[in-house]
């Protein structure tokens, strides 16, 4: 076979060979590679029916496309490779304790609890929480900074215990897609009456995967109907034996309500970790770990949680995390309290960095300010590069008309979540059986019960298909997901409104006029009686911020249970204010509505005009 030739000039056609490449490289990059000059490979993607130009990002397949046509075989370098190799060249090591044997030190094991919606997680963190404050502290609010340490007596030895206490559990999972690891052990929270659930099933696998160890917390043995034998009997089923029945996984069975065995559950913690796990690091090397959440503080700048995982962090350091760098100015512990420095395990909320970096990215201690800035700019070109190699546009209603006339659809995807199974097929066959002429047919890639999630959006990205949401919103991150991606999510609380919104579309009617924009959401910790102004919500503000005067909607385990509410009184302690910033606690009134529950979720938005298409 003939090497290519373009314009009478050979090209160099190799045998095969690996071509290593990152993410969102560009012709010019491949150029460099094969010493090959980038204007003739982008007269061969030309050849091959792509436009592109020699300094633009290209995806992983165009990459590929351009390999075979060469006869190089492309090797596309993983960003953590990368990041391995980025941080080689500045001579350092992560994710490895300095020094041998007599440099390790025993530090406390980090714990994630996980389980099913309703069974009770936030409740057991809240008591944990209470069975550990000083007699002095009643009455102090604690700062929420995604993690806490507590102590507890094991042996007449007292013994610390790291918590992440993050919403979705996000570090969890990034660190997992990472494939590093931020948990050293699970604690699956089951309710005794329900047994086990969906959620309970996702956790556990969430946890093997990680391969860490897990401790079943049995909740809600104070209610009618407890059961706490049928969870161990269900559970044996996905392989965690309790020691009881011969096996070697610690059952607790506690009430989170009433405070019942949580120190019996915090020792059982202890005893596995000390079990199954060599839980040492080097606490004198430069700090490393990981940023378990990181937001944007009007008054503080970037701040961001982050867990010590070898080596310790101190006042003045300069770090740098993920592609935000910077000098350590402060560092808060979940009390709120200064500290000077946090050794390994220990959960800090740090100040000083220059931007927010995200949940998963890793953190590490260097000597220079250069070095740091250095490593942060490498680390955000590469992500740049790599997102606009990904960024392709995708089909929305509005715009669909156009695409149509285009001849680039044949068919409209669609991804159908609602809250209950029987309004999802109602749904799915009144849009089924929608005839707009032959140009066009509408497919339903996946429909399920339950709140819009990443990996609808994942789907969504994949195949160009417009998210339907009835009567549920989007969990976790998935809104600002659909955002970043360019994926069209659409909420509707009547059938014959997404009926008629497809309808139009597909006929090329669609004019948007008004758009639904998400402010913040605020989960309930509290409900208190007020005789003047009904029921009160004790909020934690989880995203966003709450205004008042805004509208809301009330989520119940991700299904909405009232539309159209309005935000008619906020309170921050005796305070009236005007709005409630996230990571702020504060009291809520919702009007005339009183139907409010522990965890139950206020989602505030506001009516925004868009411009006609």
């Amino acid at each position: 076979m003939q090497a290519p030739s373009v314009g009478g000039v050979m090209l160099p056609r190799g045998n095969g060979e690996a071509v290593r490449l990152s993410r969102g490289a560009s012709l010019t990059d491949f150029a460099e590679k094969i010493n090959a000059n980038p204007a003739s490979l982008v007269a061969v993607m030309m050849n091959l029916g792509e436009m592109v130009t020699a300094t633009q990002s290209v995806s992983d397949e165009t990459l590929h496309l351009l390999g075979d046509e060469m006869n190089y075989t492309v090797q596309i370098v993983s960003p953590e490779e990368e990041d391995r190799e980025l941080l080689e060249s500045f001579d350092i090591e992560f994710g490895e304790d300095e020094g041998g044997e007599e440099y390790l030190a025993a530090r406390p094991p980090v714990v994630t609890v996980m389980g099913h919606v309703d069974h009770g997680k936030t409740r057991l963190l809240d008591a944990i929480r209470k069975t550990n404050v000083i007699a002095g502290e009643a009455g102090g609010i604690t700062q929420h900074i995604g993690a806490y340490q507590v102590a507890t007596e094991v042996n007449e030895e007292e013994r610390r215990i790291t918590f992440i206490d993050t919403p979705g559990h996000e570090a969890f999972t990034a660190m997992r897609a990472r494939g590093a690891k931020s948990t050293d052990i699970a604690i699956l929270v089951v309710a005794a009456n329900d047994g086990v659930m969906p959620q309970t099933i996702e956790a556990l696998n969430h946890a093997k995967a990680a391969e860490v160890p897990i401790v079943v917390a049995v909740n809600k043995i104070d209610v009618e109907g407890a059961d706490p034998t049928k969870v161990r009997g269900q559970l044996t089923e996905f392989g965690l034996v309790a020691e009881e029945y011969g096996g070697d996984t610690m059952f607790v069975d506690i009430s989170a309500k009433e405070g019942l065995h949580i120190d019996s559950l915090l020792e059982a913690v202890v005893l596995t970790a000390d079990a199954s796990l060599d839980l040492r690091a080097n606490p004198e090397q430069d700090a490393q770990g990981i940023a378990i959440e990181a937001h944007l503080d009007k008054g503080r700048g970037a701040v961001a949680t982050v867990l010590v995982q070898r080596g310790t962090l101190r006042v003045g350091d300069t770090m740098v995390a993920g592609d935000a760098y910077g000098r350590v100015r402060a560092m808060l512990d979940d009390k709120g309290e200064n500290v000077a420095e946090a050794g390994p395990s220990t959960p800090v909320l740090v100040l000083g960095l220059t931007n927010v970096p995200g949940a998963g990215d890793n953190f590490l201690v260097v000597d220079e300010d250069r070095t740091a800035r250095q490593i942060a700019e490498k680390r955000a070109a590469r992500e740049r590069n790599a997102a606009f190699a990904k960024r392709t546009r995708r089909v929305s209603l509005e715009d669909l008309d156009k695409v149509l006339k285009a001849g680039e659809v044949e068919q409209l995807n669609l991804i159908i979540k609602g809250d209950a199974s029987g309004s999802v097929e109602a749904l799915e066959s009144s849009l089924l059986q929608l005839d707009v002429g032959e140009e066009v047919d509408i497919r339903v890639l996946h429909r399920g019960v339950g709140a819009v999630t990443e990996s609808d959006i994942d789907l969504a990205m994949g195949s160009d298909a417009i998210v339907i949401g009835f009567n549920v919103r989007a969990a976790g991150r998935a809104t600002q997901m659909a955002d970043r991606e360019g994926v069209d999510v659409r909420y509707y609380s009547v059938i014959y409104q997404a009926i008629e919104e497809i309808e139009a579309a597909l006929k090329g009617m669609l004019k948007p006029e008004f758009e639904e924009v998400e402010l913040g959401t605020a989960e309930i910790r509290e409900v208190f009686r007020s005789s003047k102004l009904g029921n009160i919500a004790g909020v934690l503000v989880r995203s966003g911020e709450v205004k008042r005067n805004t509208k809301a909607r009330l989520l119940r385990d991700g299904k909405v249970i009232a539309e159209n509410l309005n935000i008619s009184g906020l309170r921050r302690f005796k305070d009236d204010v005007t709005e409630l910033r996230e990571g702020f606690e504060g009291g809520i009134n919702l009007g005339n509505f009183n139907d409010i529950k522990i965890d139950d979720v206020i989602a505030t938005y506001e009516m925004r005009e868009k411009p006609r298409g």
